[in-house]
Order: structure tokens, then C-alpha cells, then sequence
């Protein structure tokens, strides 16, 4: 057998070839063709299938063109190995892959320039592989194999079929430096990627358009301007095991009628969203991980389907997953912690789906549905939420079946004419209500538990309807079932046990029906009926209670075959029925005297619109004032603020003592205006403010009640001002923060709603001027137009207090502060390079404050995670100090 030729580049020598331009235009097809060591200033172009090699190995050959691609390929089945290509222009392609052309590129050195595979547009039309995006893409985690199986199969033929557009295997190759795209597949191209690295991009990682496919395993790319995978047209891709950092808009973003699927991938940093699905985008999730996205981690709109399996959300500086216009969102075995935002929010006529999720740590709600949008979530908890475990508001609605909501300022709230569903859930552990229904909203309850809440288990307000079948209230801090009246509810088979009030609460001119209900253990009268209420009570049983029922004028219930048991003051008969008991002992020396529970029960002459989820409050242990003083001078910064507040306190402990020696106490109004930029801790001041006001003695309860203009502002006429007095009587005893307060005044003047609920406020706050604190806050620009925009404003808000932005040194404090609360420490260079850091970052509308040095913190702790773990045996020292190589790599983009 004859040795094949040796085609060979190099300066000199005989029998070579002295350019590879020349040596590919005289080579036969199918030759390999070595280069010798050096730099070739040429445009080499690939018109018949060739091999290109170094002759002595990677980074001894470059290709460098004055102009134009270093490498162009019209010929199928080509390829190039270990070379490095150097472009001319960033912005220029580097790379061409023409149509009907393939290539192979494998373990080469890209700079300065993109690569470009083509294909014919309209070339889908051939065989279908362009149609329009169905839903099988996202049903389960079955579609990625299915997807990645039909783009690669054919993918080897493709480099020999001259009838199918560009085809670009990319091998272990990376790519430095390209603007606009660092790899574009257009038409009907086809790409495999296969270890691929791309960085230092002034633009797009990974760009699809038109039918294009591609497939890619083990994908990095860092640092890109723009997204980092964007997939366009009727376009499909198949990623997994990628690595997506710091892209500075999105990590994926799915356009068109694109199908994409990711699986194990990890996408770190993205300024914007981390997913983004749009148009009639599919987009499927499997096994992946979106950590500390500047927007929201997962996000779909329009009539995009966005499917997430076994994923894990960490940390967005928005909503974990946020689901708009007609889309559909599904989440199946999904985590979702630290969201800035609500952490799972739907809007619009958005339909989310959520099963065995778990959300833990939010700075909002852990799941809210607004608009026309509609929820059902199956064995999933919400827990952590600093608001609400789960809102639904306007005409949104929820299906919980076998859910936990744990904690919260409030357990379930529904504010919606639209029915929402709770079946087998459980809700624990609020600081206040665990279910509330608000005016006109409507809920069914089955088999639903509320337990070891601060205040009311269940309330349901005027003009709500509620139906309640099984479950029960336990160990509530209030009254366990709160009625107001014009309420439709019917109640059967729920157990009452321990209630620091009443068990059950019928308001005045309330009604409702309960059958077959036990209560036992509450501490005042066990059922409390107001003024002209009838309800209908029948089988009903009360145990273990100081009094069974009161009544206030004019009451009028009905009771059927109902029954007290080891009751001191009872009306009910007491039945041998009663004995058999609701399966729990009794309570040795139940406290509550007959007459002072009637009398706490009955209103004590309290407004009609009391706060329905304050019935029953516990009483906390009072706090010092000097402890919350010295706590508020232990906050990092804001002098000015501290001194104002400390001012302020002095005033008003003279105010108290005047009215406490009998005399007049001079004007005051508590109300204030907080003037700042995001992130300054206007929030923490609130709170502590209204702490301060309960330890004076000028508030009952002082707790703070966060709302903006979408808890205020309805959508339609006479929907606003009850929204906007549920929002107040909540704040009913401390203080009322409204954040973002000048959205209620728009800058064009016009029909807006706004301008209801702030007059609405202004009455309020005159009418319960020593019930509630209203604390309005904002941007110190914006604010003034607030004040101005109701002549009642500026009498109410006589103060001002400017929240300044945070000073390099006091961002660093701050982080220093986060650090001692998770048992890290920062070394000497960690400090000095942090102060740098923040120095380097703009002060501008972007700019975070607070918000900016907790981001930091997590990313150090990350990156300092990745770092330690590569340590055979590190020790306690290791593991806790984070230093300079643990800092982020950039300042955020302003």
C-alpha cells in the first residue's frame, strides 16, 4: 500500500507550500495539510474538504488577516485543528461557515471576532423542522433527551449533505474577544458544541435566528454584555451542563416560537433575568441552578411556556419566577430563596403550576397572584415571606392542595371576587391572620389547618363568602374564626382548640352556618355573637371554657342539638353526648371571667371597620425604650436620620409627660416623610419607629405594615377607597408604610385612582390620627410632588427625613455586619479591596445601597465556597475568612 502525500506549509523548503491559502486551492479533497510553525497574515478560505493542522502542535501556528475572516469554509466536511485565528475587527466575523458547507473546529484559539455558521432562510420548509413551537417541549424533563436526540442525530451526516444549510462542530475551542455575537447559526445551520469556552463578549454569547439548531455540552460563557444564549425565529437548542456568568442582560432569552431546553446548567450573575421566555416561546428546565440574578431569576411572557424541573433559585434581586401576559409557568421539585420581590409572582392572565416546590425567604409574598392570573400548587411550601405566604388580589385565584405556608405577617390573604381553593393545606406560624379573606372575596376551605398564629386563624370580611368544610384552628393567639357582616358562610366539621379569644366571632349584623364544630380551651366566650347577628348553629359542641357563649344586644342565634361541656358560665345544655369530648384533655384553670369577656368581645364601643385579623392580639412583653435607642444608634450610617428620630423621641416622651401631669400637650403629628434612594434602610427606620412609639406608650401594638400603590389603587371605580381602608385598618395600633408613595401622584395629570386613595388617607389619618402612624417614602425628588398633591398632605406630613446613600466605608460595614451573622470573617486585604469596590461602583438610580452590599456579601460567600472546596482538609479558619480573591470581578454596570 502507497503512504498517502503530505501536503506541508512552511517559509521554505522544497515540495512545500508557501501560504495556506495556496496549499488548500491545489490540495485534492480530503487532504490534511500541516503548517509549520508562525504567523500567516492571510484570509484562508476552504473550497474543497480539507484538514488543517499545526505541524508542531497548539499555539505555534496564527492566522492573522489585516481584513476580513480569518477563515471561511464552503466545502462540507471540513476541518481545523489547534490553530489560533485572530481577527482584524471584533465586530467583523471571524469564522465563516457558508451554507451547504461544514466544518469541524477543535481545540483552537479564536480572538477579536466572531464565528458565523449560515444557512438558507426559508430552508425549514423542506422537511418541517421549522414549524411553529408545540407544547411538548415543556411537558417534562423527558423532552430534553427527546429534543437533544432529534437536533444531533443526523448532525454527522450533516457535514457531507450539501443540501442543508452551514453545519459547525465545535470541539474544546474557545472564543475571546468578539462584539455584537460571539457565535451567530442563522437560516437553517446546524452547531455542535462540545466543551466550548466564550468570553469577553461586547454583546450576545450564543445567537440563534430563522430554523437554526443547535446542541451544546459543557458550554462556559463569561462576561458577555448582552445575553448569553438568545434563541430567535423557530430556532432550537439543546444546552447542558453549561456554565452562564455575569452576562449583563439575560442568561437565556427565548424569543419568537424558539424551543429551548437546559439541563444541569448554572447561571450566575445575570444583570437582568436569568430565563427570559417570550413571544410563543418554549423554554424546559432540568436540573439547574440560577443564582443572584439582578432582575428576576425566571420569567415568562406573552404566550411563552417556561417548564422548571428540579431547579434550584438562589437570591434574585426580583421575583424568583415571574409569569406574565398569556403565559404558562410550570415548576415541579423547585427551590426558590432569597428573593427580593415576591418569590413566585403571576400577573395578567398568566397560569402557573407548582408541584413539591419549596420557597424559603422572601422580602414579599411567597406567592402572588394579581390580575386574572390563576395558580394551583400541590405539595409545595411557602415559608419565610416577610409579608404574605400567599396574596391573590383583584380577580387572581389559587388552588392549594397538600401546601404548607409557614410564617409570615399573614398566612393566606385573598383579596380576589374570584374563588380560591385550600385542600388539605396547612398554615402556620404567622405573626398575625392565618387565612384572610378580604372585602367580597370568596374562598373554599377543605381539610385546611391553621395553627400557632400571633392573631386571628381565619377572618373573613364584609361581604365575603366562605366555605369551610373540615380542619380546624389551633392554638390562635386571637379569636380562631372572625365573621363580619353581610358575610355568606357556612362552616362544618372544623375543630377549634386553644384560642387566646373567642372561638368563634360573629360580628355585628353577621350570620353563617355552623354544623357539627367543636371549640375548646378558648379563653373568652367560646362563641360571641354581635349586635343583630344570626347565625345557626346546629350540633355543635363546647368544651373546656370559662363561658360558652355571648351575646350582644339584640343577638339573635339559633342553636340545634348543641352542647357544652366542662363550662363554668354555660347556656348551651350540657349532654352526655358532650362527654365523649373532641378527643383532647381538658384545661385546668381556664382564665376569663364572663362579664370581661362579653366585654371585650362585644366591641368596647369599637368602630365597625376594625382591623378583623387584630381581634385577639397577644400581648408581648413591652420593650425599653433605652434598648431600641441603643439599637437604632447601632445601625450603620444615617446620622442625620438617628439624630432626627432621637429628637423626635425626646419630644414626644414630653408630650406623655405633660398629658400625664393634666396638661395640654402641644401640636404633633407623628407622621413623617422618608426621602432616599433604594437599599438606605427607610424600612428598618419605620419599623423601629413604630417599636419606639408602642415603648412610649403612643401606640397599642407598633407593628409596621408595608404597602405601595398596588395595595391601595383599585382597577375600576369604587375599588380603591376599601382597598385603600382594609390596607389601614391592618396598620390599625402602629405604622402605615407606603412605599414609593409619589406613584399615588402621577407626574401627567389625568383620570387617575391615586389621587382616590390619597384623599381616602388624608381622611383617615384625621379621623384615627392616634391609631395609626403613616410613614410615606420615596426618592427625595418625587416626594415633594406627592406632598403637593393634596392640600391635606402637607399639614399631616410636617417632617422630613433624608435617608443619605451609604458611604463606601459604611457599605463595607455593612457587609462586615452580614458576615459576623453567618460566622464568616473578612481579612485586612478583603476590607481594603471592598472599600474600593464600592467606590468604583456609580451612584446612580441603579445603584442598590444596602441592597448592593448584601448582593456582595452572598457573591463572596459563593465564590469563596468554589475556592474552598478545591482544599483537601480546610480548617475552621479557612472556611470563615473571605478575602480579596473572594471579591467580584467587576463593579456592577451603571
Amino acid at each position: 500500500m502507497t503512504n498517502p502525500a503530505v501536503y506541508r506549509v512552511a517559509a521554505r523548503g522544497r515540495g512545500t507550500y508557501r501560504t495556506i491559502s495556496d496549499a488548500v486551492a491545489a490540495v485534492p479533497a480530503g487532504a490534511a495539510v500541516t503548517v509549520a510553525p508562525g504567523e500567516y497574515p492571510e484570509n484562508v478560505r476552504l473550497e474543497r474538504r480539507v484538514v488543517l493542522v499545526p505541524e508542531q502542535g497548539p499555539g505555534t501556528v496564527v492566522i492573522r488577516p489585516s481584513q476580513g475572516p480569518a477563515l471561511s469554509v464552503a466545502a462540507p466536511d471540513c476541518a481545523v485543528r489547534q490553530l489560533t485565528l485572530h481577527g482584524a475587527d471584533p465586530a467583523q466575523a471571524l469564522v465563516r461557515v457558508e451554507d451547504a458547507a461544514g466544518l469541524v473546529l477543535e481545540d483552537c484559539a479564536l480572538t477579536h471576532g466572531r464565528v458565523e455558521v449560515l444557512g438558507r432562510p426559508d430552508g425549514a420548509g423542506q422537511d418541517g423542522s421549522g414549524a411553529a413551537a408545540t407544547d411538548t417541549a415543556d411537558a417534562d424533563a423527558g423532552a430534553l433527551d427527546a429534543l437533544r436526540g432529534d437536533l444531533s442525530a443526523d448532525l454527522v451526516e450533516d457535514l457531507r449533505d450539501p443540501t442543508t444549510g452551514g453545519v459547525l462542530v465545535w470541539r474544546r475551542t474557545r472564543l475571546h474577544g468578539a462584539r455584537h455575537a460571539a457565535l451567530h447559526v442563522s437560516g437553517d445551520a446546524r452547531a455542535r458544541i462540545e466543551d466550548g469556552t466564550i468570553d469577553a463578549v461586547d454583546g450576545i454569547g450564543v445567537v440563534l435566528s430563522g430554523t437554526a439548531r443547535v446542541v451544546a455540552d459543557g458550554l462556559r460563557i463569561t462576561a458577555s454584555s448582552g445575553s448569553a444564549l438568545r434563541a430567535r425565529g423557530a430556532s432550537r437548542l439543546a444546552v447542558r451542563d453549561a456554565r452562564l456568568i455575569r452576562p449583563g442582560r439575560n442568561g437565556l432569552l427565548a424569543q419568537d416560537g424558539s424551543q429551548v431546553v437546559l439541563d444541569d446548567c448554572r447561571i450566575e450573575g445575570a444583570a437582568a433575568t436569568g430565563v427570559q421566555a417570550e413571544h410563543e416561546a418554549r423554554v424546559g428546565l432540568t436540573g439547574c441552578r440560577v443564582v443572584s440574578a439582578g432582575g428576576s431569576a425566571l420569567a415568562s411572557s406573552g404566550a411563552a411556556r417556561l417548564t422548571a424541573h428540579d431547579c434550584r433559585i438562589v437570591s434574585p434581586a426580583a421575583n424568583g419566577a415571574l409569569a406574565l401576559g398569556d403565559s404558562a409557568l410550570r415548576m415541579a421539585d423547585c427551590s426558590v430563596s432569597g428573593s427580593g420581590f415576591s418569590a413566585l409572582h403571576l400577573g395578567e392572565r398568566a397560569q402557573g403550576t407548582f408541584t413539591g416546590c419549596r420557597v424559603a425567604g422572601t422580602d414579599e409574598h411567597a406567592l402572588a397572584v394579581v390580575d386574572e392570573a390563576r395558580a394551583q400548587a400541590d405539595d409545595t411550601t411557602f415559608g419565610g415571606a416577610a409579608m404574605c405566604g400567599v396574596q391573590v388580589a383583584m380577580g387572581g385565584a389559587v388552588v392549594l392542595k397538600g401546601c404548607r405556608v409557614d410564617g409570615g405577617d399573614s398566612g393566606v390573604r385573598l383579596l380576589s371576587g374570584e374563588e380560591s381553593e385550600l385542600s388539605e393545606t396547612t398554615v402556620t406560624g404567622q405573626r398575625r391572620s392565618g387565612v384572610e379573606l378580604g372585602p367580597g372575596a370568596r374562598a373554599r376551605l377543605t381539610g385546611t389547618r391553621v395553627a400557632d398564629v400571633g392573631s386571628a386563624g381565619v377572618t373573613v370580611a364584609t361581604g365575603a363568602r366562605l366555605r369551610m368544610d373540615g380542619g380546624g384552628v389551633f392554638r390562635a393567639g386571637g379569636t380562631a374564626l372572625v365573621l363580619w357582616k353581610d358575610t355568606d358562610c357556612q362552616v362544618s366539621g372544623v375543630r377549634i382548640d386553644t384560642t387566646g379569644k373567642n372561638g368563634i366571632l360573629v360580628g355585628d349584623d353577621a350570620g353563617g352556618t355552623f354544623e357539627y364544630c367543636d371549640v375548646r380551651g378558648s379563653t373568652f366566650p367560646a362563641l360571641h355573637i354581635g349586635e343583630r347577628a344570626d347565625p345557626l348553629f346546629r350540633g355543635c359542641r363546647v368544651f373546656d371554657c370559662a363561658q360558652d357563649v355571648g351575646t350582644a344586644e339584640a343577638a339573635a342565634p339559633v342553636f340545634e342539638d348543641c352542647a357544652a361541656h366542662r363550662v363554668e358560665t354555660a347556656v348551651l345544655p350540657s349532654s352526655a353526648a358532650a362527654g365523649a369530648g373532641p378527643g383532647a384533655p381538658g384545661r385546668p384553670g381556664a382564665v376569663g371571667a364572663p362579664a370581661a369577656a362579653t366585654g371585650e368581645a362585644d366591641g368596647d364601643e369599637a368602630s365597625a371597620d376594625r382591623e378583623l385579623a387584630d381581634e385577639g392580639a397577644p400581648e408581648e412583653e413591652p420593650e425599653s425604650l433605652d434598648d431600641l435607642l441603643t439599637e437604632l444608634g447601632e445601625l450603620v450610617g444615617l446620622e442625620r436620620v438617628k439624630s432626627d428620630v432621637g429628637g423626635m423621641v425626646k419630644l414626644m416622651q414630653t408630650v406623655r409627660r405633660r398629658r400625664e401631669a393634666g396638661l395640654p400637650a402641644p401640636p404633633l403629628s407623628r407622621h413623617l416623610v422618608f426621602a432616599g434612594n433604594p437599599g438606605t434602610g427607610k424600612t428598618t427606620v419605620a419599623r423601629l419607629y413604630g417599636r419606639l412609639l408602642k415603648a412610649l406608650g403612643l401606640l397599642a401594638v407598633g407593628h409596621l405594615v408595608e404597602v405601595d400603590r398596588s395595595a391601595l389603587v383599585g382597577e375600576y371605580v369604587g375599588h380603591t377607597g376599601p382597598k385603600t381602608i382594609e390596607a389601614f385598618n391592618r396598620a390599625r395600633g402602629g405604622v402605615l408604610f407606603i412605599d414609593e408613595a409619589y406613584s399615588l401622584a402621577p407626574a401627567v395629570a389625568g383620570n387617575d385612582f391615586g389621587t382616590e386613595a390619597i384623599a381616602t388617607l388624608v381622611k383617615l389619618m384625621e379621623d384615627q390620627r392616634d391609631e395609626v402612624v403613616v410613614i410615606a417614602a420615596g426618592y427625595p425628588d418625587d416626594m415633594d410632588r406627592f406632598i403637593g398633591s393634596n392640600p391635606g398632605l402637607s399639614s399631616r406630613f410636617s417632617r422630613t427625613l433624608l435617608f443619605e446613600d451609604y458611604t463606601s466605608d459604611e457599605l463595607v460595614h455593612i457587609v462586615e455586619h452580614h458576615a459576623e451573622r453567618h460566622a464568616y470573617r473578612l481579612s485586612e486585604d478583603a476590607r481594603r479591596a471592598l472599600s474600593g469596590h464600592f467606590a468604583s461602583i456609580p451612584r446612580n438610580v441603579r445603584f442598590g445601597n444596602g441592597r448592593t452590599a448584601r448582593q456582595v456579601f452572598q457573591e463572596m460567600t459563593e465564590r469563596q465556597a468554589m475556592r474552598v472546596s478545591e482544599l483537601a482538609s480546610p480548617d475552621a479558619d479557612a472556611l470563615m475568612r473571605l478575602s480579596e480573591l473572594d471579591m467580584p470581578d467587576r463593579a456592577p454596570a451603571p
